[in-house]
């Protein structure tokens, strides 16, 4: 995309197979684009999920859903996903997973002779991101950060990974000729989300069982899936729907930008070290406390911003429109779908001064953090629903990682992208973890 914007200009079109789109870069443009959005903004969803949902009669969660029943859906979850007063709820959940991780990562360079890690991680992140997202969710601990993992959490990672190597071939071939033809694919693609919502079936009773042993505690903050049962004020299908499609949404995303995070910090020690600066006078100000300490943290957010800029979990942003607009003087009907060239624009010197150099301190109060830059979890009330879990959930885990190790690897490794379900990396990130020694 990127050589296409430099070859066709800031807009062009283009057919892919059976999906024609408008292709846009400029940050002016995006805003021309999701401020025409209205109620009911639509984006392209995910078929092999839809074609699921239909064969096995299940309703479509926001993600999938839209017109009026996406609203009614997407208005009841931001109050429990996206609402301030909400989230600080998460902390706690979110705050264990971290210091678990940590625990476990300390353990294994305990266990080293050379005291240091050098690993792969992205096994472990994405153990990590899954048990953190299902701990908000659900409510409940799946231990996937123990030596030993339950057979039951097992299959519950299995079917979630099975899921995402079956979606992406299916995003190319119309999920109903599999269907048809009852591919592999077809079939593992139905059977791992037979297993995921089992799970949330499984969530459920328990929870159900849960609150009737244990009324006492029943104002005591137990997950998002606990809270919009107990309102009872959405199918408990459509519960279940959402839920999923949220941990879905939840896993691969986190723990990549996790990874390319420590990626990118591993490249610059002296920042690592102005992050402890910042960490430690977060905490001495907020006497431990994590929601107050998240307050006092701006250059890690950056540091996250500044990731999620060079390395953005999708390629694009996409919207159809809902009335005809004005694009670089192009008349662009409604009903077309026009894509936002994400990385194409966080990589252009027009829209950030020396893009491809990481400098998280672009973000705090600078040009290149206004207007329209900062679209990394989307943009108005079609935005990454999971966004806030994502952003505590990160700024934790970073947390906890920079206290307890310095994050190293080998000089002159460069890591490039290619394109999975999401963008990762083209090779594996090979990162060093070692003690930290604070001096208090």
């Amino acid at each position: 995309m990127v050589d296409k914007f430099q070859t066709f200009g800031p807009i062009y079109r283009e057919k892919l197979g059976s999906y024609e789109s408008v292709n846009i870069i400029d940050p002016k443009d995006a805003a021309i684009l999701f401020k025409s959005e209205g109620l009911y903004p639509e984006r392209f969803t995910v078929p092999p999920w839809i074609a699921y949902r239909d064969f096995r009669n299940k309703p479509c969660g926001v993600l999938l859903k839209k017109g009026d029943s996406w609203r009614q859906d997407r208005l009841a979850l931001n109050r429990e996903a996206m609402s301030l007063k909400i989230v600080d709820n998460f902390a706690p959940l979110l705050n264990e997973v971290g210091e678990d991780f940590v625990k476990r990562m300390q353990m294994k360079v305990g266990t080293s002779p050379q005291d240091k890690l050098t690993a792969d991680l992205t096994h472990e992140l994405f153990r990590f991101a899954l048990e953190s997202v299902c701990n908000v969710l659900y409510g409940t601990r799946l231990g996937l950060l123990q030596d030993f993992i339950d057979p039951e959490a097992q299959r519950f990672i299995d079917a979630i990974t099975l899921m995402f190597n079956s979606t992406a071939p299916m995003l190319y071939i119309p999920p109903e000729f599999l269907r048809r033809i009852n591919s592999k694919f077809w079939q593992d693609h139905v059977n791992a989300w037979d297993v995921i919502f089992m799970h949330a079936d499984k969530c459920i009773q328990n929870i159900y069982q849960d609150l009737c042993l244990n009324q006492k505690n029943a104002k005591e903050y137990r997950g998002i899936l606990c809270s919009l049962l107990l309102q009872n004020k959405m199918p408990i299908e459509d519960i279940k729907a959402n839920i999923t499609e949220m941990m879905a949404g939840g896993v691969d995303t986190t723990s990549m930008t996790l990874q390319w995070a420590l990626y990118e910090l591993a490249r610059v020690p002296h920042l690592q070290e102005q992050l402890r600066s910042e960490i430690s006078a977060a905490r001495a100000s907020s006497q431990g406390d994590v929601v107050k300490m998240m307050k006092s943290i701006p250059l890690l957010k950056a540091v996250i911003k500044e990731t999620l800029r060079l390395h953005p979990v999708a390629v694009t942003l996409q919207r159809y429109t809902t009335q005809e607009i004005a694009l670089q003087n192009y008349c662009i009907p409604a009903n077309t779908l026009v894509q936002v060239g994400l990385y194409a624009m966080f990589r252009d010197s027009r829209f950030f001064s020396k893009p491809l150099q990481f400098n998280p301190e672009r973000w705090l109060n600078t040009e290149d953090s206004k207007y329209f830059r900062g679209l990394s979890f989307g943009f108005g009330p079609r935005q990454c629903l999971g966004r806030r879990i994502a952003e505590m959930e990160m700024q934790l885990f970073l947390i906890h990682m920079l206290e307890k190790f310095k994050i190293e690897m080998k000089r002159g490794v460069e890591v490039g992208t290619t394109f999975g379900l999401i963008l990762i990396p083209d090779k594996p990130i090979y990162l060093t973890l070692r003690p930290h020694y604070s001096h208090q």
